[in-house]
């Protein structure tokens, strides 16, 4: 299935991506905008609430911080430096928050659909279910913005072998669920390529807060990955993901590094500051090229043996 999805290219082996200004590296920075449900129901696969029998006080007020208080401080910083997010949005989040939706709006951020609730999950829906799902997020989005879905990020990663096809189905642009490339890549679903954008789950606080020290480890980590990658991209331009969530990075005691690491990226002449659907519409265009001079070639090569 892999295989069938992502053919496999080395990615030093590819014609190279142009980003526009003749930037090398496009960095896309995602806020988690989320919401968690107090009391989830209904709860399948699995429990969002572990810990403790519902409700759980800590867990919920733990991430109802973010919207509270860190997220206005991680705007702050956005704004500093001139950085349009991409927001990872739990839907329900502009539902519940008009303040949020205004403030978002009002910065033109874009919005990559992390699903309506972060606590109701894809695991292991059937078809059908699926595609409500994903249908309800295009028509709540529709409703709240008056602009059509972009952006595709299943809630807490939780896709299914469906998904992919669904996506495409639902007319979104692109997909994140998978982590595997450096570069915009093409995947193949039932109606046709779908266009897959670096997502990370290594520049990610959620991922590194629960294991690896604090605010200044966690802006090591972003800096040598960009160092790596502006390295990289002297051969085509990359991708560079950095996500955070407001009720991990937007705490004051790791606000200030998360600030001076993206200061430090902002100013860079190499650099793209873009958004999700920024990043598509221009890879896009040149992945498709890429495919269709691949595919006469390999017609010609087909041609050419069986004239032989």
């Amino acid at each position: 299935m892999f295989e069938q999805r992502l053919p496999y290219r080395p990615i030093v082996d590819r014609p190279p991506l142009v980003w526009p200004g003749g930037a090398r590296l496009a960095v896309w920075v995602c806020p988690n905008v989320e919401h968690y449900e107090y009391q989830p129901d209904p709860v399948r696969l699995r429990d969002p609430w572990p810990r403790t029998p519902h409700p759980d006080l800590l867990g919920y007020a733990s991430k109802d911080y973010g919207n509270r208080a860190g997220l206005w401080r991680l705007m702050a910083v956005m704004d500093r430096h001139g950085i349009r997010c991409t927001t990872s949005l739990n839907l329900a989040a502009y539902e519940h928050y008009p303040e949020i939706r205004a403030a978002c709006e009002a910065r033109g951020w874009d919005i990559l659909c992390h699903g309506i609730y972060n606590t109701q999950y894809l695991w292991n829906l059937d078809e059908n279910a699926e595609r409500a799902v994903i249908a309800d997020c295009v028509a709540t989005h529709q409703r709240l913005t008056g602009r059509p879905l972009r952006g595709w990020f299943s809630p807490a990663n939780s896709h299914t072998l469906n998904t992919p096809d669904l996506v495409k189905e639902a007319g979104i642009d692109y997909y994140c669920d998978w982590c595997h490339d450096d570069q915009p890549t093409l995947m193949q679903t039932r109606a046709g390529p779908l266009l897959t954008l670096p997502y990370t789950m290594d520049a990610n606080d959620a991922v590194q807060y629960p294991h690896r020290g604090e605010g200044d480890e966690f802006a090591r980590i972003i800096r040598d990955q960009f160092d790596q990658l502006l390295l990289d991209a002297k051969q085509g331009g990359r991708v560079m993901n950095i996500a955070v969530h407001p009720y991990i990075s937007g705490q004051p005691q790791r606000i200030r590094a998360l600030d001076a690491v993206l200061g430090d990226i902002a100013r860079h002449p190499d650099v793209w500051l873009a958004t999700g659907a920024e990043i598509a519409r221009a890879s896009l265009p040149q992945l498709l090229a890429a495919a269709a001079s691949d595919e006469a070639g390999r017609k010609e090569a087909s041609g050419e043996e069986a004239g032989s």
